[in-house]
């Protein structure tokens, strides 16, 4: 018999998909899985695309399996790949609920939950409607420590790329949200973020230990060209 409360969380390795599974289980749920979908097209308007293969060291990392699947990234149909991946991972982990950790994106809810619906599954988002100045203080006050892989909105330049999100560091990206009226938690794909280090590590962090910077004046990307996990200290 399948728990009524088990799920399966669409997975980037950033601080909101990783959350959701901290969210998840403080609501009951049991997380079964997690599921990545790699796109070929780098601006997806589904799925979060840069350093996407980092997601296999956040699983080992949380201890849970991870499902990988594949799209061209065409707007629409990667809708159905995502499906196909989702279905292949429920028949196998056999959960009932599909998580997801979007804010306030009513073209990713509705469509996620079309995904769902049609494959006989509840959507669920844990992260849903939160206030984002206070969600991001919340992540830096609950040990999360994430840096920025994308910058893509007018205030953040070069020099966040790759820079780690903390105590301080958060007050002058929520003064620089206010002042060039980008989302704070970056719902707006303002920026990517991977998660290094949280409460969910079991025994091991990630450490990057080869990166450069794309930037063309206007947005960049930080690849990680090379990472690997660590003991966690203090475990």
């Amino acid at each position: 018999m399948v728990d009524r409360l088990t799920a399966a969380v669409l997975f980037t390795g950033g601080k909101d998909s990783t959350f959701a599974i901290e969210a998840l289980r403080t609501a009951g749920f049991h997380v079964a899985c997690l599921i990545s979908v790699i796109s070929e097209n780098p601006y997806s308007y589904m799925l979060h695309t840069p350093n996407i293969r980092t997601a296999e060291l956040s699983a080992n990392a949380l201890q849970i399996p991870i499902t990988f699947g594949s799209t061209k990234g065409e707007k629409e149909r990667e809708l159905e790949d995502i499906r196909e991946t989702v279905s292949t991972a429920r028949d196998h982990y056999h959960f009932q609920f599909l998580g997801s950790g979007g804010l306030s994106s009513n073209y990713q809810k509705t469509r996620l939950e079309n995904i769902a619906r049609e494959i006989d599954l509840k959507s669920i988002n844990p992260l849903w409607g939160l206030d984002q100045r206070s969600y991001m203080k919340g992540l830096v006050q609950r040990g999360y420590e994430f840096v920025l892989t994308s910058v893509s909105s007018a205030g953040l330049d070069e020099k966040w790329l790759g820079r780690r999100i903390d105590a301080n560091s958060l007050p002058l990206l929520l003064d620089l949200s206010e002042r060039y009226r980008f989302n704070p938690a970056f719902e707006g794909g303002e920026a990517e973020t991977l998660v290094l280090d949280c409460p969910l590590f079991q025994n091991k962090t990630i450490e990057v230990t080869e990166q450069r910077k794309i930037w063309d004046g206007i947005r960049g990307k930080l690849v990680i060209e090379k990472a690997r996990l660590v003991p966690k200290q203090n475990v």
